[in-house]
């Protein structure tokens, strides 16, 4: 690809070199690739790199744009601050699944086609699914394999689509795709299932709380997203994902509220943050379009923070329900400090990152005269601030104590922590860093009065209520049933009741031919038998006596 390296091709090196390395070496390499990566996406010039054309299909491997490149920049950055948390992880598997997940994703955002698209989507599959093995627990198997199988059904849908796709057009490139016909369907629900739009997105609050500690760093950040970055580029001013994403970002909080492990709180947040990001693009105006960028950007970051929050309580108590924590802010109070900066941020609090793009969002509906998106996505706030920001950090870090006395987290996740807690504060006081970086030019100021009173007057009235009403709000020791029910428990059942029932029915079919059959041999051997009358000897005459009536009846029935 003349003088350009593609990230991916870095990746992939690196995570093949790890395997051969130990200990410091390997904690020095993981930086050291890391780093590159870092500096490699910061460097890269726009333009199409490495086009060819295999079996008469004209490939893109690598297009480089103002699109991709903010979320290239993003997927480096977190891969930097991921293997900073990883550096204690004596596990070159978890190493090698990180690098490979992250390689695979700056794939998807850099392909110029489809095909290639598609290539680097399966991959992130059999390499994210790693980083919830890598757990080595019943539990995180099955929640692997799941994971897996609901991927790959959704892959199989994708490619249907390309294929439908280039039967219809002739070309596979990635660009906007035209409404005509089955084919866009079939990719857009492709990539919905990536983006976690439910009711295909049960898979992510399944597997995510089962993954390593530090493998959920990466899956928070990487899959939903490259979907979001997908969208925008097939799929903008599509009005069904307005819906879809309102959906989603009610869905999530409801689901949050309900929750007592709390990394699976974390994951309902993802699918209703990644909502504000889709009902973004189906708008499919400028602002619009820019605010789901730039929340996709602020999300990788604050959104990683609480994960490695909720996996320094994991990793130095091996407790993950809200219902077995309590009294910790004595015992980890930088772990609480940090996570708190990610909290205000994914509520929008001013001076946060998450305040200067979900009111980008927010800007565009209005803008849009979409009131009721407007309406139901402000109030969204209200359920993450009441989860992210009061229930979880009250319950896990100031409730009542039970007994744990655990040190604070190893200095390497702490470090880690602050640089997302970095640029959570930084973008929150200086936007503009952030809306330089946009696709588009960015015509919007966030610290209006209004934006600023607003989120305050909702953060405000919210934390009234919750401690009104904190006897009602905490954890509860119950499994809330989502839609991965379906071919979790649902499924199966059928399956074996229908295994079971036919099996007793081809049972029964079976014995009554069989007895059927065991009559008719009986009543043949009963004529034709040494002792049947067929086989007795009989007088010539009355054979013809016989031979003549039958003859006599068969002319009857003719002429009649």
């Amino acid at each position: 690809m003349s003088n350009v390296l593609h990230p991916s091709i870095l990746l992939f090196t690196g995570a093949l070199v790890l395997t051969l390395l130990r200990g410091r070496w390997q904690q020095g390499w993981l930086l050291l690739v890391a780093a590159a990566l870092v500096g490699v996406v910061f460097s890269l010039p726009a333009g199409v790199y490495g086009a060819t054309e295999f079996l008469g299909i004209q490939l893109t491997p690598m297009r480089v744009d103002e699109l991709s490149l903010v979320f290239a920049s993003v997927f480096a950055l977190i891969t930097l601050v991921g293997a900073v948390y990883a550096l204690h992880v004596k596990d070159t598997t978890q190493h090698v699944a990180a690098l490979g997940y992250a390689g695979s994703a700056m794939g998807v955002v850099f392909a110029g086609d489809l095909v290639t698209l598609y290539v680097f989507w399966e991959l992130m599959v059999f390499t994210s699914v790693w980083l919830i093995w890598c757990r080595r627990n019943p539990t995180s198997m099955a929640a692997g394999f799941r994971y897996l199988l609901v991927h790959a059904a959704g892959g199989v849908v994708l490619l249907a689509g390309i294929i439908l796709f280039y039967l219809d057009t002739g070309t596979v490139q990635f660009a906007e795709i035209d409404n005509t016909g089955i084919a866009f369907y079939l990719i857009l629900v492709g990539f919905m299932l990536n983006a976690a739009v439910p009711p295909l997105g049960a898979w992510l609050t399944d597997a995510y709380p089962e993954a390593t500690v530090t493998g959920a760093i990466f899956l928070s950040a990487l899959t939903t997203k490259t979907a979001v970055y997908t969208l925008i580029r097939g799929f903008p001013g599509t009005e069904l994902l307005v819906w879809f994403g309102v959906g989603m970002a009610l869905w999530g909080v409801t689901y949050a509220a309900l929750a007592n492990n709390i990394r699976r709180l974390l994951a309902y947040h993802i699918i209703s943050q990644v909502g504000y990001m889709v009902a973004g693009v189906g708008m499919g105006t400028i602002m619009a379009l820019n605010g789901s960028a730039s929340h996709a950007f602020t999300h990788i970051f604050y959104k990683a923070l609480l994960f490695m929050g909720a996996g320094a309580i994991i990793h130095m108590t091996g407790r993950a329900k809200l219902t077995e924590l309590g009294g910790l802010y004595r015992y980890m109070p930088a772990t609480f400090l940090l996570y708190m900066v990610g909290a205000l941020s994914i509520a929008a609090f001013p001076l946060f990152s998450g305040f200067v793009s979900k009111t980008m969002v927010l800007e565009a509906a209005a803008l849009d005269q979409r009131a009721w998106v407007w309406l139901l996505l402000s109030l969204t706030a209200v359920g993450t601030f009441l989860s992210t920001g009061l229930k979880l950090p009250w319950f896990a870090f100031f409730g009542p104590d039970k007994g744990l006395r655990p040190a604070e987290a190893p200095v390497n996740m702490l470090v880690a922590m602050g640089i997302a807690a970095f640029f959570c504060i930084f973008i929150g006081i200086y936007p503009q860093w952030l809306y330089a970086m946009m696709p588009a030019p960015v015509d919007y100021q966030a610290y209006t009065s209004g934006h600023v009173l607003w989120e305050l007057q909702l953060l405000l009235f919210t934390a009234v209520g919750f401690f009104v009403l904190i006897k009602y709000a905490g954890g509860q020791p119950k499994i809330t049933v989502d839609t991965d029910w379906l071919y979790r428990r649902a499924m199966p059942a059928v399956v074996g009741g229908i295994h079971r029932t036919g099996g007793a029915m081809w049972r029964a079919v079976l014995g009554a031919l069989m007895r059927k059959l065991t009559a008719l041999v009986a009543t043949v051997s009963a004529h034709h038998g040494p002792q049947g009358i067929l086989a007795r000897t009989w007088p010539t005459g009355s054979m013809v006596l016989w031979v003549a009536i039958l003859l006599a009846a068969s002319l009857l029935i003719y002429y009649l």
